[in-house]
This record gives C-alpha cells, sequence and structure tokens, in this order.
C-alpha cells in the first residue's frame, strides 16, 4: 500500500485555480520564398519549426501567440496558454501559406501592436507585459519601418530577433522543381542579413540571435524572454489529475498500526 501511494495513482480531473505573473510572447515568423533554403538543414523554416516547438514547452504560464508574414501578415493563432494547440498551427506552417510576394515586416508588427493594445486588463493591475519574438533571415524589411518601432519603443514592447540562416546563403528551391531565378535568369542565392535584425532588436531594448549551421542561440533566447518578469497576476483555471494517494497511504497506516496492536501467540505442541 505504501508503494501504491509513492506512485501516486490519480483518477478523475478538477478543476483549479491558478494564480499567474505571466507576460504575452508573440512569435513573428517569416514565410517568405527564402526560408526554403536549406543552407540551415533540413531548411530554414523546418528547423526552425523545431526550435520553437521546444521553446513553447518552456512557458507554462505564458500567453504565447503566432503572426506569420510574408509581402501581408495574419493572425495564426491568437494568444493562447494552450500549448497543444499552439504546437498544432506551428506544424502547419509553409512558404505559401502568405500568398503575397515579398517581405514586409511592418504589417506583421502593426497587427501585433493592435492585438497588444486591445489586450483586456486587469482591473487595479498593470499592463500585461508583452514581447515579440521576430524570426526571419532578414533580407528585406520592406520600407518605413521606423514609425512602427517608434511605437513599439513607446509602448515598451521588446523585440527579440532571431537571424536564421547562413552569410554564405544558398539557393532557394521551387516547389515544381529546379530554382528561383530573378528577372535575368539567373538563380537567387538567399544570404542571412543580421545587420537589419539587429538593429530591430536594439532599437526595441531587444537582443539579436542567430540560428546558422554552426550555431544554435534559441537556448539563450529562452533565458532572455525567462528574465522578463510578468507584471498583471491574473487567476486561471486549469484542470489537474485528481491524486488519489491518500487512499492507499490511509489503508497502510491503518495496517502498521493493526501490526503493532495485535499480536499473535503461536502455540507449539
Amino acid at each position: 500500500m505504501l508503494l501504491l501511494a509513492l506512485l501516486g495513482p490519480a483518477y478523475g480531473v478538477t478543476q483549479q485555480p491558478v494564480r499567474t505573473a505571466g507576460k504575452d510572447v508573440w512569435l513573428l515568423v517569416d514565410l517568405s520564398r527564402s526560408m526554403d533554403a536549406p543552407d540551415v538543414a533540413p531548411s530554414r523554416l523546418q528547423k526552425v519549426k523545431a526550435e520553437l516547438s521546444t521553446l513553447i514547452n518552456r512557458f507554462q504560464a505564458d500567453r504565447l501567440g503566432l503572426i506569420v508574414f510574408a509581402g501581408d501578415a495574419f493572425v495564426h493563432c491568437p494568444l493562447t496558454y494552450d500549448q497543444s494547440a499552439l504546437q498544432l498551427f506551428l506544424n502547419t506552417l509553409q512558404t505559401n501559406l502568405v500568398t503575397a510576394t515579398g517581405t514586409d515586416l511592418t504589417p506583421a508588427l502593426e497587427l501585433a501592436l493592435s492585438r497588444i493594445s486591445a489586450t483586456p486588463q486587469v482591473a487595479g493591475s498593470p499592463p500585461r507585459v508583452a514581447a515579440l519574438v521576430l524570426v526571419s533571415d532578414g533580407e528585406d524589411f520592406g520600407e518605413n519601418l521606423e514609425p512602427t518601432l517608434r511605437v513599439l519603443t513607446r509602448a515598451g514592447v521588446r523585440l527579440f530577433s532571431m537571424g536564421v540562416g547562413t552569410l554564405e546563403g544558398a539557393r532557394v528551391p521551387r516547389p515544381t522543381g529546379g530554382y528561383l531565378r530573378d528577372d535575368r535568369g539567373r538563380e537567387i542565392v538567399s544570404r542571412l542579413n543580421p545587420t537589419s535584425l539587429r538593429r530591430l532588436a536594439e532599437q526595441t531594448n531587444g537582443q539579436y540571435f542567430e540560428l546558422t549551421n554552426r550555431r544554435n542561440e534559441f537556448p539563450l533566447l529562452v533565458n532572455a524572454l525567462n528574465r522578463i518578469e510578468g507584471q498583471a497576476e491574473q487567476v486561471r483555471t486549469v484542470s489537474v489529475a485528481d491524486n488519489r494517494y491518500r487512499y492507499p497511504l490511509a489503508l497502510a497506516l491503518l495496517l502498521l498500526a493493526l501490526d503493532i496492536l495485535l499480536t499473535i501467540k503461536v502455540i507449539r505442541p
């Protein structure tokens, strides 16, 4: 009975309130065609999906959301505590999800800002802390980013950028075979541009990290996000397994008591 109690038998599910001081983290993932480049095996996007899957599991008390962008941007998964649901949305990422050509970061940042400002606040509490994680090769972010970056800075939203790729670069495969070509018919070689990604992070008091074929700084990104402490406490209900260890433990104690109190006399002929 003691061994059974130590195993922690569970039966049924109970709802328990949990008070958290979490933060909101928006993951902004670049889905431009250059993310299919294989300089980070098996491809930039596939490697990013694997690393983000690990990152999601590290934030139990925080809400995470997913925004994808290329020439346009949309919310692929709203802010949620449900890690399993977010993992499902993450697994569906591919470069043909966003049909607009080119890369423009401004719509993604504006979309994240609008969602942050629309987040309901707990009465009497400071606003929830928000952070952005930008994952991209940094090749082209479009124009007129400065006004949006100033709004981010005034709102206290920190942007952490993760550069994916290599400086040597790689050709970008086409779904139908072959490689992407420019207007002159030459094969396009996509290269990591760390300068723009580092500048974005520095302007918002964030940090820059890299994921290359030789270096993986996703653990450093996780540590940086963990250092951001949530400010607004809130109570949410979670489902937990009902541990029934008390019953075998009580029976074990009863049997021990009986063993101490009762004596058995053996009468030998």
